[in-house]
């Protein structure tokens, strides 16, 4: 199997495409070793978030094994993870209060 997302801990609840993947495509990963694969819901564009797992709203977005924010809605495993569903917790640089 040749991977074409990569996750970095088993905690994480999304993977980043290492290449431009198409709505249908499988993302093939290994998690802990063991092979994984998604069947994306949307085009992923290399570099960007891919959900792993069902993410509720309000839930927190692992990666790295740490959040980088929390869904703003549901997210099904192969949903384009970005920020039209993913709002960040440490404050937006371009709103001030």
């Amino acid at each position: 199997m040749k991977k074409n997302a990569v996750v970095i801990t088993d905690k994480d609840s999304i993977a980043v495409a290492t290449m431009d993947l198409k709505e249908g495509d499988l993302a093939l990963m290994f998690i802990n070793n063991e092979s994984h694969e998604v069947r994306l819901k949307n085009d992923v564009a290399f570099g960007h978030k891919l959900a792993i797992r069902s993410i509720s709203a309000g839930e927190h977005v692992i990666k790295y094994g740490e959040s980088i924010g929390l869904a703003t809605q549901a997210i099904q495993a192969g949903e384009w993870v970005h920020v039209h569903n993913v709002e960040s917790e440490r404050g937006r640089g371009d709103q001030h209060a």
